[in-house]
């Protein structure tokens, strides 16, 4: 597992990759452990990125 922050959108879609082929993985598994840390940096860098304008 070699994971570190997303900070392009090639980083992106090379994390949503692998998600896919992780889904489904056991909870206590390795991939799994993987899945969840590889969703959490997506979700991270998604609150980042998406600029929600204030009225």
């Amino acid at each position: 597992m070699d994971i570190k922050t997303i900070r392009t959108d090639e980083e992106l879609n090379s994390a949503l990759l692998r998600i896919e082929q992780l889904w489904g993985a056991a909870p206590n598994s390795p991939e799994g452990a993987e899945l969840d840390v590889l969703a959490m940096l997506v979700d991270k860098n998604e609150e980042e990125q998406v600029l929600i304008p204030r009225y």
